[in-house]
């Protein structure tokens, strides 16, 4: 990955480690290689560092990323809650968000032209969708409910031999939230759809059989 962008991928707002943003750099790159012509989705912006990550990696194989966020925060993101940034905070209309923060990313690593960003929530838009995808992100709303319904929207977007990853896979209760890991990695695997390639961090990797 260029060193350029991925400096800037670090230091972007974000929850992300390094070591995850450059797994998923790489699986973007085995996924593009191996679906060529279909694009790589992530379901949840945020401010875009992960999207640094996966737009790096269509950047290099001649690829395109399609992003997808209501950009109003998800719940852990809401006033109260851990993750809570005001600086994020429309304060006119007392609502967080994040695109213009998103923007400034994308645009700062030289990504615009590779980067597509859809505004709006995750069941809206995947109702519309139907673009096989040679991988899907989901690092949305880490609710049950919103898990569920990434998992049950997305997870069938993924063509043949493309990469599912998941980000905030906790198996250990003590580690944290446990719905992305019962409500998205549980189902994909004893679906029999996906089988796990990698795990780095919290991040992981399924193939599409």
């Amino acid at each position: 990955m260029d060193r350029e962008l991925r400096s800037l991928a670090e230091s972007a707002r974000g929850f992300m480690p390094p070591e995850e943003g450059l797994a998923l750099y790489e699986a973007a790159l085995d996924a593009l290689e191996a679906v060529p012509g279909a694009p790589v989705v992530e379901i949840g912006t945020y401010c875009g560092k992960s999207t640094v990550y996966l737009g790096a990696a269509a950047k290099d194989a001649g690829g395109v990323v399609v992003t997808i966020d209501h950009h109003r925060g998800s719940e852990e993101n809401q006033a109260g809650w851990e993750h809570h940034d005001e600086d994020l905070v429309d304060t006119d209309l007392g609502v967080m968000e994040t695109l213009g923060e998103y923007r400034r990313t994308i645009h700062a690593a030289g990504l615009e032209g590779v980067v597509n960003a859809v505004v709006g929530d995750s069941p809206t838009v995947a109702g519309w969708w139907s673009t096989p995808a040679a991988m899907v992100f989901i690092d949305g709303g880490h609710g049950e409910e919103p898990a569920s319904t990434d998992y049950r929207c997305w997870a069938p977007v993924v063509a043949p031999g493309g990469v599912l990853a998941i980000h905030d896979v906790f198996p250990d209760p003590a580690d944290g939230g446990r719905p992305p890991y019962e409500r998205i990695y549980l189902p994909a695997v004893e679906s029999g759809a996906f089988t796990e390639h990698r795990a780095v961090g919290s991040l992981r990797i399924l193939r599409r059989l």
